[in-house]
C-alpha cells in the first residue's frame, strides 16, 4: 500500500461526535486535506454489539481507503475500543490512530484520587478499557468510577446542547460522581465535548466549579502530526495557508451534518455526500 503526502486523511465517527477531534486536527495540522464520514445511519454505536461495531467500523475504513487516504483517525472512543485491534491487522502499513479514554492524564490531575468516566456503555465494558483501569488503579492508586451515559449521544446527534431535557440528562450522570468524591472527569466519547458546558454548569451547582475535564481530542491531533512527520507524509505548507479542505460524507442525511458544521465549527462550506449504505 502506497501512500501519499498530498492524500487526505480520514477521520470517522458513529456520527457528529469526531467533530470535536476534527476541529482539533484542522488546527493542527491547516494544511492537510481532510475527509470525515460520519455514520449518522447507524448511530449510535454505544449500545450496540461489539461484533455490529467492528462489522461497521470495517466497513467505514475500506470506503475511506478506497479514497486513498494517507491515515486514519478512528474518532469513536467505542469503535476504538471494539474494533482498533481488527483494524490494525487489516490494514498494517496505514497510520491508524484511535481514542483512548483520559485515564492516564486525569489519574495526574486528580488531587482525591477519584476520577468519573463519562462513557458509552459499550466502552465501559470492553477489554480494552477494563484492561486500562485495572492497570491505572493498581499503578496509581486512583479510583475510577465509569458512568455509561445512555442516551446522551442520541441529544447531541439531534443538536440539542442546550435544551432542558440534555441538561437533566447531564445532571443525572454527573452529579453521583461528584458525590462519591470525583475531582476530575474524563469526557470518554467524542460526543461529550459538546455538552462539556453543560457538564461544567452541574459541577458549579453541585459546589465543585474547580472540576477537571478531560478531553484527548487535542492530544490525537498532536500524536497525528507526529506520525505523519515521521513517515514524511506531512502535505507541504504554504504560506499563507489556504482554508482547510474538508469533504464530509454520512449515512444519515446530508443536510443534518452540515447543519451540525455549522453550528458546532462554523464551517458552512463544506461538500456533504449522502451515502444509502457502506460495504
Amino acid at each position: 500500500m502506497k501512500f501519499d503526502r498530498f492524500s487526505p486523511i480520514g477521520i470517522f465517527d458513529s456520527g457528529v461526535g469526531g467533530l470535536s477531534v476534527l476541529q482539533h486536527i484542522r488546527q493542527t495540522l491547516p494544511h492537510e486535506a481532510l475527509l470525515y464520514f460520519a455514520d449518522s445511519g447507524f448511530a449510535p454505536y454505544g449500545d450496540k454489539a461489539e461484533s455490529v461495531i467492528i462489522e461497521r467500523s470495517l466497513a467505514v475504513a475500506d470506503y475511506l481507503i478506497a479514497h486513498h487516504i494517507k491515515a486514519l483517525v478512528v474518532a469513536c472512543n467505542t469503535a476504538t475500543a471494539a474494533a482498533i485491534k481488527v483494524l490494525r491487522q487489516r490494514y498494517p502499513d496505514l497510520i491508524l490512530i484511535g481514542m483512548e479514554p483520559g485515564l492516564k492524564p486525569a489519574a495526574l490531575h486528580s488531587h482525591s484520587k477519584i476520577v468519573g468516566v463519562l462513557a458509552t456503555q459499550a466502552t465501559v465494558l470492553s477489554e480494552k478499557f477494563l484492561l486500562l483501569r485495572a492497570q491505572l488503579e493498581t499503578a496509581r492508586g486512583v479510583q475510577f468510577i465509569p458512568q455509561a451515559c445512555t442516551g446522551l449521544v442520541d441529544q447531541i446527534e439531534k443538536g440539542e446542547l442546550a435544551s432542558a431535557a440534555t441538561l437533566a440528562l447531564v445532571r443525572r450522570y454527573v452529579a453521583p460522581l461528584l458525590a462519591q468524591g470525583a475531582d476530575t472527569l474524563v469526557l470518554g466519547c467524542t460526543h461529550y465535548p459538546f455538552v462539556a458546558h453543560l457538564i461544567r454548569q452541574v459541577c458549579a451547582d453541585c459546589g465543585q466549579p474547580n472540576t477537571q475535564l478531560i478531553d484527548t481530542g487535542a492530544a490525537v491531533a498532536l500524536h497525528l502530526q507526529r506520525l505523519l512527520t515521521q513517515a514524511q507524509l506531512l502535505r507541504p505548507a504554504i504560506t499563507p495557508a489556504p482554508p482547510p479542505s474538508l469533504r464530509a460524507t454520512t449515512t444519515g442525511s446530508a443536510s443534518s451534518l452540515q447543519q451540525a458544521l455549522l453550528r458546532l465549527l462554523k464551517i458552512g462550506d463544506c461538500e456533504v455526500l449522502a451515502l444509502a449504505a457502506v460495504a
